[in-house]
């Protein structure tokens, strides 16, 4: 049987590509140097405390069928940090809990997207640069991806506003990431009115990825839903955040997503029917965690300590842009895969290829001319693993 073409035409995801680009280099390493992997933004920091001992209390939930949605407890702990954070107040039937954001985000386009908006199959528009289930959630929907570019012109988060009445008309999704993946910017309250009114002007909504927004340089990110219900708009908005980054738990496989009544509603409805609900241990773990700040301000002081050292260590070259938030380095090269290539064959480092991140529209890649670079090792080991990056792809001067 034939793959539907609307999945066949994705290209390869950013890690097997980067294994086949590497496969035919040994890491070049000097004794006693052992090889880093600064790809994947898997946080190495560690995690609370109370994780296995809440888990191990809760182990007898393995025998029962998970709630759907979210425990009550686990919902009650979500919408008490919405309070606190951004001065919401959300109802549970405002929150589901998600396994990570990245089922949330897919399965929400699969939710609302309509098959048409105003008669013409619809449109979702996506950051270029951009987390790839974006846009497989565009090809499930079967609706237009449109990649807008968010670069160094557009302060690194896309021009949503400067796109054509038309397209807007038949647009039903847009998707935003702030601070973003992978160059570490953020859309502050003006930004987001902004984007917030040309959804309720043009009748879309805004799928706001925000699951770095606890890991920050100087001032907590606004978050979109805040900015949304302050300007009476908060059904234009659903908001996706998870305890990966927050909490440095990439496993529990633990999030959330928030937005109106109505359209909660439907993604709930969805999960009923072909969802997959955390285990309810899980679920007692991420209410602890949610309920908890001194685990988050602890692994925030150490990335802004690895800020600190990126900045030191690569602050002079030529393109390089400090991290808003995030744990991201966005930095520039003349091409972003020979950079990979010579970075593990004579440091051992390994690193992403930008064009991995993107996608090329009229013969451009936006991402072609950088590398992604993890923070999420120990701060002496990033700040060992930059000085080599550097000696490497910009020289020691």
């Amino acid at each position: 049987m034939a793959i539907p073409e609307r999945f066949s035409n994705l290209p390869d995801y950013a890690f097997p590509r980067l294994r086949a680009l590497l496969s035919d280099i040994e890491p070049g390493l000097a004794p006693g140097e052992a090889p880093m992997v600064l790809t994947i933004g898997e946080p190495r920091h560690a995690m609370p405390g109370f994780v296995a001992q809440v888990m191990a209390e809760h182990i007898g939930g393995l025998a029962k069928y998970p709630v759907n949605e979210g425990t009550p407890g686990l919902l009650d702990a979500i919408c008490g940090w919405l309070g606190t954070r951004y001065g919401l107040d959300i109802e549970p039937g405002r929150v589901m809990a998600l396994n990570g954001t990245r089922e949330g985000l897919f399965n929400a386009a699969l939710a609302l997207c309509p098959e048409q908006k105003n008669g013409q199959p619809p449109a979702i528009l996506i950051p270029n640069p951009f987390y790839q289930v974006y846009a497989v959630a565009a090809a499930a929907v079967q609706a237009e991806p449109v990649f807008v570019p968010a670069t160094v012109e557009t302060g690194d988060l896309p021009d949503y506003a400067g796109l054509p009445a038309e397209l807007l008309d038949r647009t039903a999704i847009a998707y935003l990431c702030s601070p973003a993946n992978p160059q570490g910017a953020i859309a502050d309250r003006d930004y987001l009115q902004a984007l917030v009114g040309l959804a309720e002007r043009h009748d879309f909504l805004v799928f706001a990825d925000e699951c770095y927004s606890e890991i920050y340089r100087d001032t907590p990110p606004p978050g979109a839903l805040e900015v949304a219900t302050a300007m009476g708009l908060a059904d234009r908005v659903v908001v996706f955040n998870s305890l990966s980054k927050r909490s440095n738990l990439p496993g529990l496989r633990s999030g959330f997503v928030a937005g109106s009544v109505a359209n909660i509603a439907q993604i709930r409805r969805l999960r009923s029917y072909a969802g997959a609900p955390l285990p309810l241990p899980s679920q007692a773990v991420g209410e602890a965690a949610w309920r908890d700040e001194a685990h988050v301000e602890a692994s925030r002081a150490l990335y802004r300590q690895k800020y600190e050292i990126a900045d030191r260590v690569l602050g002079n070259i030529p393109g390089y842009r400090p991290i808003a938030g995030g744990f991201f380095l966005w930095l520039p090269v003349e091409d972003g895969e020979a950079a990979a290539r010579k970075l593990w064959a004579e440091a051992g480092i390994q690193v992403l290829p930008g064009a991995y991140l993107s996608r090329e529209v009229r013969g451009v890649n936006p991402g072609k001319g950088f590398v992604r670079v993890a923070l999420v090792a120990a701060p002496e080991e990033t700040e060992a693993a930059l000085i080599r990056l550097r000696g490497v792809l910009y020289g020691d001067d």
